[in-house]
């Protein structure tokens, strides 16, 4: 199955412990060392976590001697905030036309009542 980086992006943050992850590396780089004593899981499992974030191209690690340091790619949360977005003008603009069908309704019911 061909996954979009959108899909890849969705299916990373579907998992609350990769969003707490993603949101502790938006204050800056974190070490695997660091998620782990953060988030009271085992080695494995944060590592587990920080492949699909990679993956998903989230987020990127360097090696630096013994350690390697994560960090956020806010390039990559881009294509998701420009997709949730695109979804937030759509409905903005159909509560306006709703607005514009209930201030229609309301000044005819005015005219009607005048008569």
């Amino acid at each position: 199955m061909h996954m979009t980086r959108l899909d890849q992006a969705f299916a990373a943050l579907a998992d609350p412990t990769r969003r707490g992850i993603v949101a502790h590396l938006a204050r800056g780089e974190a070490s695997v060392s660091e998620l782990v004593g953060r988030f009271s899981l085992t080695q494995p499992t944060i590592s587990s976590h920080l492949k699909v974030l990679e993956s998903a191209g989230l987020i990127s690690r360097r090696k630096e001697a013994q350690l390697r340091p994560c960090k956020l790619v806010p390039e990559r949360l881009k294509t998701v905030t420009d997709w949730l977005e695109q979804i937030q003008d759509t409905w903005e603009a159909n509560y306006q036309r709703l607005d514009m069908l209930l201030i229609g309704l309301q000044r005819q019911q005015k005219q009607e009542r005048k008569k």
